[in-house]
């Protein structure tokens, strides 16, 4: 069984902005690789020569009752138990229950269910869902998708990068709160490809992992997987911490 993404690893991704240059291709033979836009926060100018897709001009929002709202993925909701979540996923994707798998962390004491859905995305090739739920409250705090080699064994590096694309494209016409929402981010590992949150601070990210090479004076992406995560409160997660002062 795949490894679930969890929480704590995204923390990070809500503050983190690392600046320069970077390249992105796929690993189709002797393509060209593209300079892509310098790493920027909602409402900062694009990089010269930047495509328009990666224009990191946030959709305008008045009160906070226009923002998009994050409340958990399709029919299952932030809150839920497991039960109303197993439900959802049934509703939703029209699932036997057998094809819920169930998976626990040992060291944060989450509890997760998983099942793998063709075409999540039209065309995106088959995902992992994964379904996460908290140490105290027993209730759904995150939902993640996981396109890659692992989930699809016909997944490729361009697929990858389209799907990465047309979600981008999705999310910066959602209505996030502008001050939240930032773009082509490089991380360790990877782009942060889109990152924003609603009123209630519950975020929206989305990661193309792979493997960095230097080319021409330009760092080059080579994706192995796309990660897309709906989070309600990560800046401080409900998973299992050790009280001050035990140790």
């Amino acid at each position: 069984m795949r490894k679930i993404y969890l929480v704590p690893a995204l923390v990070g991704l809500l503050t983190s902005v690392a600046a320069g240059p970077l390249a992105a291709q796929g690993a189709v033979p002797k393509q060209k690789a593209a300079q892509a836009p310098k790493a920027a926060a909602a409402g900062a100018a694009p990089a010269a020569g930047a495509p328009a897709a990666a224009t990191t001009e946030a959709p305008s929002a008045g009160a906070d009752d226009k923002v998009k709202a994050i409340d958990g993925f399709r029919s299952a909701k932030f809150g839920m138990s497991e039960a109303d979540v197993r439900a959802a996923m049934i509703k939703d994707f029209n699932a036997k229950p057998d094809a819920i798998k169930a998976q626990d962390n040992a060291s944060e004491l989450t509890h997760s269910i998983l099942m793998s859905v063709p075409e999540l995305l039209p065309n995106g090739g088959t995902a992992e869902l994964s379904y996460v739920f908290g140490y105290k409250s027993k209730s759904l705090i995150q939902v993640g998708a996981v396109w890659s080699k692992g989930t699809d064994a016909a997944m490729t590096a361009e697929k990858l990068f389209s799907n990465a694309n047309i979600l981008r494209a999705h999310f910066m016409g959602e209505g996030f709160k502008p001050d939240s929402i930032a773009v082509n981010m490089p991380v360790a590992g990877g782009i942060v490809m889109f990152r924003g949150s609603d009123a209630k601070d519950r975020s929206v990210i989305l990661l193309l992992q792979g493997t960095f090479e230097n080319k021409e004076n330009q760092r080059v992406l080579t994706p192995t997987s796309l990660l897309l995560f709906y989070v309600a409160d990560a800046k401080s997660p409900d998973i299992f911490k050790l009280p001050p002062g035990q140790f």
